[in-house]
């Protein structure tokens, strides 16, 4: 009867456990995911940068250069 006892506490923990395990592991393969997708994103990134259209647009927003021949309109302050 005790040995019946013990063995249903032993029982009754390790499915408590087996529950949180599940939990942390629907929780991981959730963060897995989405650091996947955040992968994705950087390398399409990466590649976008190594294009001649990045290239002009950092040349125009940070630099100020433009082509030749071209003009620029600005607002008055």
């Amino acid at each position: 009867m005790l040995l019946c006892m013990v063995v249903g506490i032993g029982c009754n923990n390790l499915s408590k456990k087996l529950a949180t395990y599940k939990q942390r592991e629907i929780v991981l393969q959730e963060q897995i995911a989405a650091e996947e997708e955040r992968a994705v994103k950087i390398e399409e990134y990466r590649k976008y940068t190594k294009t001649k259209k990045f290239a002009e647009e950092v040349a125009k927003d940070k630099l100020g250069l433009v082509y030749e021949g071209e003009i620029i309109f600005r607002e008055e302050k």
